[in-house]
C-alpha cells in the first residue's frame, strides 16, 4: 500500500499539466480576494450608516413633537442608540451636536466633527442647545466603529482616531413644532 501511495505521489510531483492554471490563480487571486475583503467591508458600513440614519430620525421626531419636555445630551442619544438597532458600543461611541440656525443668516456647522476618542482625555460635548418654538435645529451625530477588516483595501480608506476607530456621521435638520 505504501508503495502505490508513494507511485502515486511522484506521478503527481512529476504531472506538469496543470502549471498555467495554478500561476494565473497565484497572480488573480489576491486581487479578488481583496475584492471581496473590500465588498463585505463596505457592505457592514452601509448597514451600520443605515441604521445610524434611522436611529437619528427616530429621536428627531421624538424631539421635534416634545418641544417643551428638558431634554439632555444623553437622553438623546439613548434614543438614537434605541432605534439604530444593530450599532455596537452605541452608548461609548456615540456624540451628539444639536445647535440653533438662523435660516435667513445662515452659519454652516465646524467641519470638524466632534467625536468620542478613546485615546484622549474625555472632552465635553460641544454645541448641544434645545431649540424654542418654531426655531430651526441641526442635528449632527458621530458615530466610532471598529472596521471589520482594518488592513484592506476599504479598511484603509476610513480615517482612523489614535484607537483605531473609523468615524461615520449622520445630519438632520427639523423645526421645533408649536405647543
Amino acid at each position: 500500500m505504501r508503495k502505490y501511495a508513494k507511485n502515486a505521489f511522484g506521478r503527481f510531483r512529476r504531472d506538469e499539466s496543470g502549471s498555467v492554471f495554478l500561476i494565473e490563480f497565484v497572480i488573480i487571486f489576491p486581487f479578488i480576494f481583496g475584492l471581496f475583503l473590500a465588498s463585505v467591508e463596505m457592505s457592514l458600513y452601509s448597514l451600520r450608516q443605515v441604521h445610524l440614519n434611522r436611529g437619528l430620525e427616530d429621536a428627531v421626531r421624538f424631539v421635534r413633537l416634545n418641544t417643551n419636555a428638558p431634554m439632555t445630551h444623553d437622553q438623546i442619544k439613548t434614543l438614537v442608540c434605541a432605534g439604530a438597532g444593530n450599532v455596537s458600543n452605541c452608548d461609548e461611541t456615540l456624540r451628539l451636536e444639536m445647535i440653533s440656525v438662523d435660516p435667513r443668516n445662515f452659519a454652516t456647522m465646524p467641519t470638524d466633527v466632534d467625536c468620542v476618542d478613546k485615546s484622549e482625555p474625555v472632552t465635553p460635548e460641544r454645541g448641544f442647545s434645545l431649540g424654542q418654538q418654531h426655531e430651526l435645529m441641526v442635528l449632527r451625530a458621530c458615530l466610532k466603529f471598529d472596521p471589520m477588516f482594518p488592513t484592506s483595501r476599504m479598511g484603509f480608506k476610513f480615517a482612523s482616531d489614535g484607537s483605531g476607530q473609523a468615524a461615520m456621521y449622520s445630519i438632520s435638520a427639523f423645526v421645533q413644532e408649536p405647543s
